[in-house]
């Protein structure tokens, strides 16, 4: 797949990950749609690459909805779709100092990193499957999810958001089986631990810890690294149906 001149979804495009693979997208030619809840960084965002800002929360199918049909108004159907919008609850499952998990946030995990992932990804690849083929292959477009390493290997405190995570590593397989035919690619990307947001929760304590664990190179990774890998993703077309970790060898 060519990226030049092509339309592409980045959701949670706002900042973190998301706006590193916005980057990289604006800079390869594509036309971007940033999806986020924050309108107002989302807005700042766009503005910086050169695309456009659609408020947009994954974790409401109506939300995506409207969304997705925004943007394939402003600038075309998409042919990419960058699932990066993603939240953390740092809590054990029970303990006697905290109680058992409370359903409400283990719930809205789910919704915003599971459900809202596979919501997109339907609304999106819907949109993809009466356009013209790109290629002499019939490719019409690609779908990847950002997972993480917490779906391999996840500290305590983490089971909701692995669990999350878990089950978006699980999907890029029968994902791919089922829009194979319509020639539209779905992979996985599991990255570790990057300069974000997110990862800014972290106390310097765990951060470290993580960092000690890593093999080469013995720091955060930059937002933009993962956005690399997914201009890879989009121009490789052999690469479909499965993840790849993106993590500097953290074991």
């Amino acid at each position: 797949m060519k990226i030049h001149g092509l339309s592409a979804l980045v959701t949670g495009g706002a900042s973190g990950i998301g706006a590193g693979v916005a980057r990289v997208l604006a800079r390869a030619g594509a036309k971007v749609a940033i999806l986020d809840r924050n309108a107002e960084l989302a807005q700042a965002t766009a503005a910086a690459v050169g695309g456009i800002a659609i408020a947009c929360d994954v974790a409401s199918d109506a939300s995506v909805q409207q969304a997705v049909a925004a943007a394939q108004a402003a600038q075309g159907a998409a042919r990419i779709l960058v699932n990066c919008a993603g939240i953390d609850t740092a809590r054990k499952i029970a303990s006697r100092k905290t109680g058992s998990h409370p359903i409400g946030p283990m719930q809205r995990v789910i919704d915003v990193n599971l459900v809202g992932t596979l919501s997109c990804c339907a609304h999106a690849s819907y949109a993809m499957l009466d356009l013209a083929p790109l290629d002499a292959d019939g490719e019409r477009g690609v779908l990847i999810n950002i997972a993480s390493v917490a779906a391999f290997n996840a500290p305590n405190g983490q089971s909701v958001y692995a669990a999350s995570k878990a089950g978006v590593v699980g999907a890029p397989l029968p994902l791919a089986r089922d829009l194979a035919r319509y020639g539209i690619r779905v992979m996985t990307i599991a990255p570790g631990l990057f300069d974000t947001p997110l990862a800014g929760t972290m106390d310097d304590a765990m951060t470290g810890q993580v960092l000690r664990q890593v093999l080469f190179p013995k720091r955060k990774g930059r937002p933009d690294e993962i956005g690399a890998l997914v201009q890879h993703i989009c121009e490789n077309q052999m690469l479909n149906a499965s993840t790849i970790r993106i993590d500097a060898g953290l074991f």
